[in-house]
Formats: C-alpha cells, sequence, structure tokens
C-alpha cells in the first residue's frame, strides 16, 4: 500500500480522458468506415431487392404496431422472431459505426434521430420503387430500436475511446463584480 500513496494522483473526470496516438484514431476510424460502407452494401441487399412474387402480398403500414401485431399472430414463432429480430439487428450497426465514424453525431439523440432519417429513407425507396416491397413504419422503429441497442452496448464506449475530448486547459476564474 505504501507504493500507492506515493504515487501522484490525478483527477480526471468521465470526459477528460487522454485521447488515443493519432494513428490509431485514424486507423479505427477507417475501419469503422469500412465497416459502414459494407453495412450500406448489405443493408441495400436486403431491402432493396426486387421480390416480384411478394408483389399481391405487400401493403403499406402507416400504423405503428399493426406489423408487429401481424408477425406475432403468424402461427410460426420462428418467422415472427425472423422479422422482429432481423429489423432489430439491421440497426445495429448504425449505433455502434455512426458515433465512430461521425463523432459529432455521439449523442444518443443524435443517433437514434440519424438512424430513423435513413431507415425512412430506405422504407419510402422500397415503397416507391423496388417490386414487391413496400413502406412500414415498424421496421423504421425496429431499425431505430437496434440502433439504440448498439449504441448503449457498444457504441458509445468504443467513440469514447477512440475519439475521448482532449483535457481542458485550466481558465482563470471571472473576476466577481463588486459594489
Amino acid at each position: 500500500m505504501a507504493g500507492a500513496a506515493s504515487r501522484p494522483r490525478t483527477a480526471r473526470s468521465g470526459s477528460e480522458r487522454r485521447p488515443l496516438p493519432l494513428p490509431v484514431r485514424v486507423l479505427a476510424t477507417l475501419c469503422a468506415f469500412t465497416f459502414m460502407v459494407a453495412f450500406a452494401v448489405v443493408l441495400a441487399r436486403l431491402t432493396l431487392q426486387p421480390s416480384p412474387a411478394s408483389e399481391a402480398l405487400t401493403h403499406s403500414n402507416l400504423r405503428p404496431g399493426s406489423s408487429l401485431k401481424a408477425y406475432l399472430d403468424q402461427p410460426e414463432l420462428r418467422d415472427a422472431v425472423r422479422q422482429i429480430g432481423g429489423n432489430i439487428l439491421l440497426g445495429v450497426p448504425f449505433g455502434v459505426l455512426v458515433p465512430v465514424v461521425a463523432p459529432r453525431t455521439r449523442g444518443i439523440l443524435r443517433v437514434l434521430f440519424l438512424t430513423a432519417v435513413v431507415m425512412l429513407l430506405v422504407e419510402f425507396a422500397q415503397g416507391a420503387l423496388v417490386t414487391g416491397r413496400a413502406f412500414d413504419i415498424d421496421d423504421v422503429i425496429l431499425n431505430t430500436a437496434g440502433a439504440l441497442i448498439g449504441y448503449l452496448l457498444l457504441g458509445r464506449r468504443l467513440s469514447r475511446a477512440i475519439h475521448a475530448r482532449r483535457p481542458r486547459r485550466d481558465r482563470p476564474a471571472k473576476p466577481t463584480p463588486t459594489s
């Protein structure tokens, strides 16, 4: 215990971590960007591929919860898990990668807003341009929930580790006016 007393103590708050060396931060950001591009390709293949066989079965859903109820009413639980879980999993990479690629979007509300906007655009494209696909608001909700999970589990910590804020230098206190 004597060794611990001789070491100087430094008071650092959670936001005053020492940043990683620049080459490590650049490499981590480039890796995250590469994964984000790969994710975009997978997302496009999964959601924007025509499904002519489903054309007669598709309909748009603008009422939150309507598709979820339909998924849960299916006779096979496996089908509901695939639909709901798949949509949640599609959002997880956003929650992990967005705060790493774009550190200004690190906050939870910014990540959720950006995810919702991107997923709305994907759903609009599906409904308007892709045969056998339709707009579904529940998909947007599930994708955004997945981003929340990804952000809370890994994205926030990963972003803070890579893009740590530099410690602020002590500023002199402002003089108080005297009467």
